[in-house]
C-alpha cells in the first residue's frame, strides 16, 4: 500500500500553498477557475483524498452513509439497500436512501444533497440516462469515499460491486438451448450501462457457441419496462419466422412479454420460452412461473457497505472491482424439457 499523498505534496508540485490547494478543493471563490482546474486534476491523478471523513468522525458529526438508486419499488433495490442497512447498522451507521428515477438531472441533485448533509460515504447505482460519470468525481474530491454497485461506470477508476452480467446471461440463454429452442431473441436495456451490454455479449456469446445464427431484428432495446417487454414481444411475434424464446435484460420486460403471449393464447413455455433477469419477487407469482438469473441484492447490498468501511480506514485509494456470479433460477416459464434437468 502507497504512502498517501497530502495536500502539501500537491501544493508542492504547484508551487503553491496548501491553503490554496485547500480552498480550491472546495471551489472557495477566491480562487482562480484556472488554478481550481489545475488543482482538481492534480489531485485525482495523485488519487488524493481529503481526509474529511476522519475529521468529521472525530468531532461526531457524521456517520451517514448516503445510497442512490434508480428505483426503490424493485425487489433488487429493496434487497440490496436491507443488505447495506444492516452493515451501516452494525458499525453504528444510518443511511439515506436517495431515488435517481433513472434521471440525470435528480441524480446529480442527490450527489449535491448527500455532500451537503455531509455523508461519510455515498453508495451508487447509476440511472439509465447516466453516460457522463464527472458528477460524481466532486465526491472522490472532497475525500468521500464513493462505491458503485451494480450499475457501475465502465471506466477502471473506480471501486465496483456488480454481478458477472455476461456470465449470467449465457447461463439463461445456454439452459433455453439446452430446452432445445433454437431461435432466441433479447429484449436488451440500454447500451451505455455496462450491464446490459455485459447481458446482450452473454446472449451472442452462447449462441454463436452453439452454432446458432445472430439475427438483429431479434435483438430490441427498450427501457425494460414492462409495457415495452409487452409491445416488443407484440413485434417479435409479427414476423413470418418469430422466436420461440426470449431472453430478457430485465423481469419487468419478460412479464410484459408473457402477458401478451397468454393474451394471444401462445402457449408458454411449450410454444415459446422465456427467462428473465433479477428474480423480482413476482416471477413465483406468474402464470407460469418466470425463470430468471437472481442477482444476489442483499449480498451486493452488504459488500457495499463493507468495502465502504474498509475505504475509510485506508489512506490510499484502490480502484478495484468485487464480482458476484449470478444464480439461474429455473421455473415454468422454461421448462419445456424437464428429462434435462438434475
Amino acid at each position: 500500500m502507497g504512502k498517501r499523498v497530502t495536500i502539501q505534496d500537491l501544493a508542492k508540485e504547484l508551487n503553491t500553498t496548501a491553503s490554496t490547494i485547500s480552498r480550491a478543493l472546495h471551489d472557495h471563490p477566491g480562487i482562480s477557475k484556472t488554478m481550481t482546474k489545475r488543482v482538481k486534476e492534480l489531485a485525482l491523478k495523485r488519487n488524493y483524498r481529503v481526509n474529511s471523513v476522519a475529521s468529521s468522525l472525530r468531532a461526531g458529526k457524521s456517520k451517514t452513509i448516503g445510497v442512490i438508486v434508480p428505483m426503490i419499488n424493485r425487489d433488487f433495490f429493496a434487497n440490496v439497500i436491507s443488505g447495506i442497512e444492516e452493515i451501516a447498522f452494525q458499525n453504528g451507521f444510518n443511511v439515506i436512501i436517495c431515488q435517481s428515477d433513472n434521471k440525470v438531472e435528480k441524480e446529480i441533485q442527490h450527489i449535491n444533497t448527500l455532500i451537503s448533509s455531509g455523508v461519510a460515504g455515498v453508495l451508487v447505482s447509476l440511472g439509465f440516462e447516466t453516460s457522463d460519470y464527472k458528477p460524481f468525481d466532486k465526491i472522490s474530491q472532497l475525500g468521500i469515499p464513493l462505491i458503485f454497485f451494480d450499475r457501475a461506470p465502465s471506466h477502471e477508476k473506480s471501486i465496483k460491486i456488480v454481478n458477472n452480467d455476461k456470465a449470467g446471461a449465457y447461463k439463461a440463454v445456454q439452459h433455453l438451448i439446452d430446452m432445445g429452442y433454437k431461435r432466441i431473441a433479447h429484449l436488451a436495456g440500454p447500451d451505455n450501462l455496462s450491464l446490459y451490454k455485459d447481458r446482450k455479449e452473454g446472449y451472442i456469446e452462447a449462441l454463436k457457441d452453439h452454432g446458432l445464427p445472430i439475427e438483429e431484428k431479434l435483438i430490441v432495446s427498450h427501457n425494460l419496462k414492462r409495457e415495452a417487454g409487452y409491445e416488443a414481444m407484440k413485434k417479435l411475434m409479427k414476423y413470418k419466422n418469430p422466436p420461440d424464446a426470449i431472453f430478457s435484460a430485465s423481469d419487468y420486460s419478460a412479464l410484459g412479454a408473457l402477458l401478451y403471449l397468454k393474451e394471444e393464447r401462445i402457449k408458454v413455455p411449450e410454444e415459446v420460452g422465456i427467462v428473465g433477469f433479477s428474480n423480482e419477487g413476482f416471477t413465483k407469482l406468474t402464470g407460469p412461473e418466470i425463470t430468471s438469473v437472481d442477482q444476489h441484492g442483499k449480498e451486493i447490498g452488504k459488500y457495499s457497505a463493507k468495502v465502504f468501511f474498509e475505504e475509510m480506514a485506508s489512506d490510499v485509494f484502490i480502484p478495484r472491482t468485487i464480482i458476484l456470479d449470478p444464480k439461474l433460477i429455473i421455473r415454468g416459464s422454461s421448462l419445456r424439457n424437464k428429462k434435462t434437468i438434475d
